[in-house]
């Protein structure tokens, strides 16, 4: 072990031991998560819970045999904390990067997304169709690991990514500032027909369940793709790729011929 950082088997660093973990915390280092063995609240951890519930900090409790996997056998003296490989951004941030460049925003919303590589896949293809931002929630969603800004192949660094609490009403929120949005699912309608000009966000759901109902009913229009053969649907990085190079085609005034 190396300055309490190690290396969990999914690639994502893991800030490990009580006084690391609130040096971390104090430093204003963007975590994504806090791990604690299930029980332990007393004393100094006690204040580490406490931070974190203050910072809006996920934390999960594990069994100490669990917490021993993840941080490979290291004394992490009962916390650990998955850091992100970038810091997060606010969706504001994406309104000022659109009217900087003089466009009309274009965000990309993933709802419960688990697959790093989609994720990281995802910020690489907004990155070259121009999107101004990518929006994950805070729970049961990949974070910004090291897989995923590897996947990203360095668009991470130019992509702003904004985590936050609730996706339902972050979407109202958006359609308050003007964004009409638009959810990939079945039976809605053809994308090739959808004007998607003019300020947008594509909604692309998780890799099993798809776009979640609540989620859809807040929607303005759902865009379906043409599956012609025996698997009904797309992998969700891949689904989002052809709907971003369609907006992205649409904004250029690329004709089709």
């Amino acid at each position: 072990m190396k300055d309490n950082v190690v290396k969990n088997s999914d690639s994502t660093d893991l800030v490990i031991g009580r006084n690391a973990v609130m040096q971390a915390i104090d430093s204003g280092r963007e975590i994504d998560c806090l791990f604690v063995t299930k029980g332990e609240k007393n004393g100094s951890i006690g204040v580490i819970i406490k931070k974190c519930r203050e910072n809006g900090i996920v934390i999960k409790e594990f069994d100490r045999r669990k917490l021993d996997l993840m941080c490979s056998g290291a004394n992490h003296q009962n916390v650990a904390a998955r850091c992100a490989a970038h810091e997060y951004a606010s969706v504001d941030d994406f309104f000022a990067l659109a009217q900087q460049r003089g466009e009309d925003p274009f965000i990309i919303i993933c709802d419960e997304l688990e697959d790093p590589h989609n994720l990281g896949a995802i910020i690489r293809t907004a990155e070259v169709t121009g999107a101004h931002g990518v929006i994950i929630p805070k729970r049961r969603s990949v974070t910004l690991s090291s897989t995923v800004a590897k996947t990203s192949a360095g668009a991470i660094e130019y992509v702003p990514v904004a985590k936050v609490v609730n996706i339902s009403a972050q979407i109202e929120n958006l359609k308050k500032r003007g964004v009409w949005v638009y959810c990939a699912d079945m039976d809605g309608e053809d994308w090739c027909t959808v004007d998607l000009s003019g300020p947008v966000a594509l909604v692309i759901g998780s890799e099993g369940k798809g776009v979640s109902r609540l989620v859809k009913e807040k929607c303005d229009v759902v865009v379906s793709l043409p599956m012609k053969g025996r698997i009904n649907s797309l992998n969700a990085s891949v689904a989002a790729g052809i709907l971003m190079m369609e907006v992205s085609r649409q904004r250029s005034g690329i004709k089709r011929k």
